[in-house]
């Protein structure tokens, strides 16, 4: 099944049973304080790239480790949408070794998300959605000018689960893969590669709920 299928498959799934559960807006109103819930993680961005460069050889990009903040909006007690945020640096190498230079990375990521046991300690979850990831601060490694990485749009695919300790605070673990295709120049164009980033998204903290 190819990974835009799946991505469809869960978000359908999702749609069907959005009925069947009640609505927190319908009893407490959009913005009520206990539709939201939020977390702060560890995450490491683990590329699992592939690429193709115009003059042979193969692009490569490091792994980061960052602090990430994330928010979910429970439309019903198991439907959700998340929205993740973070930051984080990368350096791009070429034939495993020589460094091409180091760029920023701001991939917002929007899920939709199903919970099967949304009243439960052990509370996993599945989702599916978007990610735009937008480069920045490109800098070009010694011998190598105007380094500049294109954004790109995305699928993403998660899973993860919470485990409450009480009514408010839980520990999350969570994964998700993003299937991300993008371009990067390097000397004013004289050095071109297409890289299928695809990076894992490992990440654990703390959840808190009103």
């Amino acid at each position: 099944m190819t990974k835009t299928k799946l991505m469809a498959l869960l978000c359908a799934a999702a749609a069907l049973l959005l009925p069947s559960t009640a609505s927190h807006a319908e009893t407490d109103g959009v913005w009520a304080k206990d539709n939201w819930q939020f977390r702060l993680r560890a995450i490491g961005v683990l590329p699992d790239e592939d690429s193709t460069v115009n003059i042979g050889g193969k692009a490569s990009v490091g792994d980061a480790f960052v602090p990430e903040f994330d928010i979910s909006y429970f439309f019903t007690d198991h439907i959700a949408a998340e929205l993740i945020l973070a930051t984080a640096q990368h350096q791009v190498n070429y034939t495993g070794d020589i460094n091409l230079g180091d760029t920023m990375i701001l991939p917002p990521t929007l899920t939709l998300q199903y919970h099967f046991m949304p009243d439960s300690n052990f509370s996993p979850y599945i989702g599916a959605g978007l990610n735009y990831s937008i480069f920045y601060s490109e800098d070009s490694g010694t011998g190598f000018t105007d380094l500049d990485i294109d954004g790109g749009l995305g699928y993403a695919l998660q899973a993860g689960f919470d485990y409450w300790l009480n009514d408010n605070w839980g520990i999350n673990m969570d994964v998700k893969k993003i299937y991300l295709d993008i371009d990067a120049e390097l000397n004013s164009g004289s050095i071109r590669a297409d890289v299928d980033l695809d990076p894992w998204v490992v990440g654990t903290g703390v959840s808190y709920r009103f």
